[in-house]
């Protein structure tokens, strides 16, 4: 296979070593049907060796691996495998080896068939007594070869005690060995204790022909003992499977008996499910019929009292009829004169709203023609109002313009005051350095004081005059304001006076309207009354006319269906008689079928008793003859030969 190729060239190369083309050949040629991988005569190497064991550990189990003749080395001895059947010939196997297979059988449960021939495990006794114990504790291993092996007689003893203890091995090849006497007289002490070794080949080992023939007898003892137990144990099969079978049948009889027994249980429970339905419908359509009488009866009843009640209600209600046409002519009369007087009435109430209309209407024109005048002062006062603030805005204005030229004229003669000291300073600066020069008398100084004093008397004049004009402007501004808010005041006030007297007449003239609506109103209602009054007269007329054909419809109709119901009474009677009869028949033929039943039901109970007889009797048949054969087995097994055999042991 191709992946078995790649897989060990992998190995090869992780191990660092490179793939023998002889073996990857034989890799790519391996048929994976037919489960045999043959590398016989292939020198394998160490590093090949090892990439073969985890190639093959991971792989599926084989049915053949052939490594004959590829000169393994110590390190190169197998390890655990699951493959079917391993070819170890001609590799020169010695004492690490045979400890690896014996380490091998110890582990591996799977492997059938070991060929060890051509090596030389016999020669070293502790690897070899390792691969006897290995041999021992394997149960799985059925043909072993060591032939051409160098097995001495302490070698061929290991074998023996090994054997002893094996249950699988049913092949052995022992030959060109050098077993000798002791060996062979170990092997044929084994062979009495094993009883699974069919074939042991012990030719080219010096063994005597009297032990070679004591051999050869076991083995045929053993296989004649195979035989024959496996002739007992397919008789005893066939026999169990034919008791099974009789069990089998006895058991589906069985079933088939109880299933009828079931099933007749279950058909006698359903009649008598439906024979109880049967004998309930008949008892509730009897009692159905009974309570239909009854109501009958009842109804009958009901409908002559009815009848009667129905005369003594024709007769009432053609009294009822005098008494209310009499009643309809006076109610009649009496409509006619309340009419005539609510007419009359609503005549003189429509008069007098109207005169109410019209005086409101006049009251309406002289409250419109007083708001208007109202209207037309107001707008004079406002024009009056606007012309006062018109006024009071100038004067502010123009006052504060006076303000400002006073402050003007203030600045001013602040400004000239200054510039007057400023020069009376330089002149006075300049006459000083004129007398540090010309030595300056008295009079310059005189004339400076009177300069300074007259310059004082000029400043508190103009202080003076400021302060007179600014305090007349304030008086007259504050007269003024005084004067304008009074007048504002005066105007707002009339203003205000007219505002409400308006509001006042609008209400009143609202009133007026509503109250001549509310009188228009109410006049329409009571012509609509008037109306609705006819009306009422009218059709109560006509209901009245109904009623009374009804009471008659209805009094012809009740009559029809009495006399009805009296011809269906007369039949149900006659129905109900039928009917008592029929059920007195059903009853009585009921009562007949459950006696019937009662007597099925007996008679399958005595046959139920006695099939469970029956059943308990076969069971008891069945273990004697069960037993019978188990005795007929055992006496047979006992008197064949290997049960003489084995008692002369």
């Amino acid at each position: 296979m191709e992946q078995f190729g790649h897989d060990y060239a992998r190995l090869c190369a992780a191990a660092g070593a490179a793939p023998q083309e002889a073996v990857l050949r034989r890799l790519r040629e391996h048929d994976g049907a037919r489960g045999r991988l043959d590398l016989a005569a292939q020198s394998l190497s160490l590093q090949t060796c090892s990439a073969l064991g985890r190639l093959l550990h991971g792989a599926a189990p084989l049915a053949a691996l052939a490594l004959g003749d590829c000169g393994l080395s110590e390190e190169g001895a197998p390890g655990p495998t699951d493959h079917l059947g391993l070819l170890f010939q001609g590799n020169n196997l010695r004492s690490m080896g045979a400890e690896a297979l014996g380490k091998l059988l110890r582990q591996n449960k799977s492997i059938r068939s070991l060929t060890l021939e051509w090596n030389s495990l016999g020669m070293w006794e502790e690897g070899f007594s390792f691969f006897c114990q290995g041999l021992r504790a394997n149960n799985a291993l059925q043909r072993l070869d060591l032939r051409n092996n160098q097995i001495n007689h302490q070698g061929a003893g290991e074998l023996a005690v090994a054997l002893t203890h094996n249950t699988s091995l049913q092949k052995l090849d022992l030959r060109w060995n050098n077993i000798g006497l002791l060996g062979g007289r170990a092997l044929l002490s084994c062979l009495h204790s094993n009883k699974t070794l069919k074939r042991l080949e012990l030719a080219g080992n010096n063994v005597p022909g009297d032990i070679l023939k004591a051999v050869e007898q076991a083995l045929d003892h053993n296989q004649d003992r195979e035989v024959i137990l496996s002739e007992a144990q397919n008789q005893v099969n066939i026999l169990s499977k034919e008791v099974l079978s009789l069990k089998d049948e006895k058991n589906k009889q069985f079933m088939d008996f109880v299933d009828t027994v079931d099933k007749q249980k279950e058909e006698r429970a359903r009649s008598e499910k439906m024979s109880a339905a049967r004998v309930s419908q008949l008892q509730e359509a009897l009692d159905e019929q009974y309570s239909i009488m009854n109501s009958l009866k009842t109804k009958l009843q009901m409908t002559e009292a009815a009848l009667a009640l129905s005369e003594q209600k024709v007769r009432n209600l053609g009294e009822l009829l005098n008494a209310m046409k009499q009643e309809q002519n006076c109610v009649a009369e009496c409509h006619v004169r309340e009419l005539q007087q609510q007419k009359q009435e609503s005549a003189d109430r429509e008069g007098r709203l109207l005169h109410d209309l019209s005086a409101a209407s006049e009251k309406n024109l002289l409250l419109r023609n007083q708001v208007d005048e109202l209207e037309r002062k107001c707008k004079v006062q406002q024009d009056q109002l606007f012309q006062v603030k018109q006024d009071l805005t100038n004067t502010t204005a123009e006052l504060k313009l006076r303000a400002v030229e006073a402050e003007e004229r203030l600045e001013t003669e602040k400004r000239r005051y200054k510039q007057s000291l400023e020069d009376m300073e330089s002149l006075r600066i300049k006459e000083v350095k004129m007398g540090f020069l010309q030595h300056p008398g008295f009079s310059l100084s005189l004339e400076l004081g009177q300069v300074k004093a007259a310059a004082l008397t000029e400043r508190g004049q103009a202080e003076e005059e400021l302060i007179k004009v600014r305090s007349q402007a304030r008086l007259e501004e504050q007269q003024r304001l005084e004067h304008l808010e009074e007048k504002l005041r005066l105007m707002t006030e009339s203003r205000d006076e007219a505002q409400n007297c308006c509001l006042k007449q609008k209400e009143m003239v609202a009133e007026a309207q509503a109250k001549a609506k509310q009188l228009s109103l109410y006049a329409d209602g009571l012509k609509r009354r008037l109306d609705e009054l006819q009306q009422d007269l009218d059709s109560k007329e006509e209901e009245k006319v109904t009623e009374l054909n009804k009471v008659k419809l209805e009094l012809q109709e009740q009559i029809g269906h009495l006399e009805a119901e009296r011809t269906a009474q007369d039949g149900l009677r006659e129905k109900i008689a039928a009917l008592e009869r029929q059920l007195k028949a059903l009853s009585s033929n009921h009562r007949e079928a459950l006696l019937d039943k009662e007597g099925e039901i007996s008679l399958l109970l005595e046959k139920l008793r006695m099939k469970e007889a029956e059943i308990s009797r076969v069971r008891e048949e069945e273990a004697q003859r069960a037993s019978f054969l188990q005795n007929a087995i055992m006496a047979y097994v006992q008197g064949s030969p290997l049960g003489t055999h084995s008692s002369r042991k």
